[in-house]
């Protein structure tokens, strides 16, 4: 059931399935909708309450005045939480960004959080990924910025000329309605006001999460993509197999790294995916969310 949960005096979309069962809060990544997770969702559903909201600046949520900051997204998480009237300790899944998120909130908030999922994370030593060139001349954080500034100058009606997205494959299996809702998703000029402040604040967000130690012993799993699967998608879209090669085995070293994040932690490569792991591989995502149930 979809609805609009007010945070801090301004309504936040939220998502919640099921209602019964070990709490499950997932945190989606940068510029991604919770309506990508349907797949994953529609199982764990019938046996968990699934949670998942839209940061501000996405979707239905209302964009407010503050940066937007990993600390403010577990913040938000935090108070949706209580709102929701969720006591007990959740399993948290987050994906790309919203790991980084995810991580953000359970060194801040651990006694609220009973096991952690990493989902292709982005790591809390991002700088690295500073030292490879960018696969292409727009791909820089500076031209990405300049891009999202760009877009959410415009509104809807000019957006909706300008950005006409494509579905992925996998995106396509989804039910038309969610089809429709994913498209919609990315016409939205507050999408990029907040994809532009989160990038403009991630490499300290990144740096405070490091500062806040380890996870201890929470129980921990991360998934990271299929490195070949992922040079072999790059190859096939025209990009240079080198430098996707140079890129695909910092990233991999980078999940290596995470699984150290915790004395409790197990390390899965999700054979067959790229980064959308929950849409490539969503019964992995699904097996390792129960695995940590397991633990509570």
């Amino acid at each position: 059931m979809k609805s609009l949960v007010h945070l801090n005096g301004r309504p936040v979309e939220v998502l919640q399935k099921g209602g019964a069962g070990t709490p499950i809060l997932i945190m989606t990544g940068m510029g991604c909708s919770f309506e990508e997770w349907f797949n994953v969702t529609e199982i764990l559903c019938e046996t968990y309450n699934v949670i998942l909201f839209h940061r501000p600046g996405l979707g239905a949520s209302e964009l407010g005045t503050e940066p937007r900051t990993t600390a403010a997204a577990a913040r938000d998480a935090k108070n949706l939480l209580k709102v929701l009237e969720v006591t007990e300790p959740v399993v948290l899944i987050g994906h790309s960004y919203g790991s980084l998120c995810a991580q953000h909130f359970s060194k801040l908030y651990p006694q609220q959080v009973g096991g952690l999922l990493l989902v292709d994370s982005t790591s809390d030593s991002l700088e690295k990924l500073d030292e490879l060139p960018d696969l292409a001349e727009d791909a820089s954080d500076d031209k990405w910025l300049e891009e999202c500034g760009k877009f959410a100058e415009l509104d809807e009606s000019e957006l909706k000329k300008m950005i006409r997205p494509m579905l992925s494959e996998n995106q396509k299996k989804l039910p038309r309605p969610i089809q429709q809702r994913l498209i919609e998703f990315q016409q939205k000029p507050n999408l990029y006001k907040a994809m532009k402040s989160e990038v403009e604040n991630w490499r300290a967000d990144a740096k405070i999460i490091k500062s806040l130690g380890s996870l201890s012993g929470l129980p921990l799993i991360v998934i990271g993509r299929d490195m070949n699967y992922a040079v072999e998608q790059g190859v096939e879209e025209g990009w240079p197999e080198a430098e996707l090669m140079a890129q695909e085995h910092l990233w991999h070293e980078l999940i290596l790294e995470q699984s150290a994040l915790s004395e409790n932690s197990e390390l899965v490569f999700a054979e067959g995916a790229g980064h959308m792991v929950h849409l490539d591989r969503p019964d992995l995502v699904i097996a390792m969310a129960q695995k940590l149930t397991r633990t509570l």
